[in-house]
């Protein structure tokens, strides 16, 4: 008996919004639930899918996979393998995905308010603090590597630009910073409410910047 010939499946269209218009076309890519929460997590660079996970409270393991793949396809992220002796797979940005930071930047600006308050079930992670205080050091002329110490732990920014596909912040120290800085969580979030300067919180003796270098002195307020 001749075998029954299976219909061939059709690939599962992404639900667009199918409007001839630019915002709406960024949100047929980006416009689902945790993808850019899954951005913000990979401009620090190259993640494994466990680390995503633990950095992204809340996400099931189905919706994360789900949106990693919807990623990939669109262009935005790349899943690689890392060289031995690692044996894991990392999930990274391409460049067209990088080209979010300054999206994000500006949400962060936008919903800074919003915080006022820590309310008792938020999670909260050091290097989520990296967009506000990019923001507030965005008119650095300096390029370099700033390590930075809030309440709840350590991460690092790029200032000043840098070369294309460098990382705009990472997790954790430094390897070799071109200055450090040290501020309550608090203060890193007013900062990118555009409150005060660094330079004022600097004289103010609310953060302290360590080094030497012309990085660290345009930190201080001088040039």
């Amino acid at each position: 008996m001749p075998r029954q010939q299976q219909p061939a499946t059709r690939p599962v269209r992404r639900r667009s919004y199918d409007q001839f218009c630019a915002t709406a076309r960024a949100l047929d890519s980006v416009g689902d639930r945790w993808t850019l929460l899954i951005v913000r997590e990979l401009l620090g660079g190259p993640r494994r899918y466990t680390d995503l996970h633990a950095d992204l409270p809340g996400v099931s393991t189905d919706v994360l996979a789900s949106r990693l793949k919807d990623m990939e396809q669109g262009g935005l992220a790349v899943r690689r393998r890392l060289p031995p002796p690692a044996a894991a797979s990392v999930y990274e940005l391409t460049e067209h995905g990088r080209g979010l930071l300054p999206v994000l930047t500006a949400l962060a600006g936008w919903g800074a308010p919003a915080l006022a308050e820590r309310r008792p079930t938020d999670a909260v992670r050091a290097h989520w603090f990296a967009l506000p205080l990019l923001r507030a050091l965005d008119g650095l002329t300096h390029q370099g590597v700033v390590e930075v110490g809030v309440d709840e732990g350590e991460f690092h920014i790029r200032t000043g630009g840098g070369a294309v596909g460098e990382d705009a912040y990472g997790y954790g120290p430094a390897a070799d910073p071109d200055a450090r800085l040290v501020l309550g969580s608090a203060l890193c979030l007013a900062l990118g409410r555009g409150e005060l300067t660094l330079a004022e919180a600097v004289r103010e003796g609310r953060a302290e910047v360590l080094g030497e270098g012309p990085l660290a002195v345009e930190l201080r307020g001088g040039r």
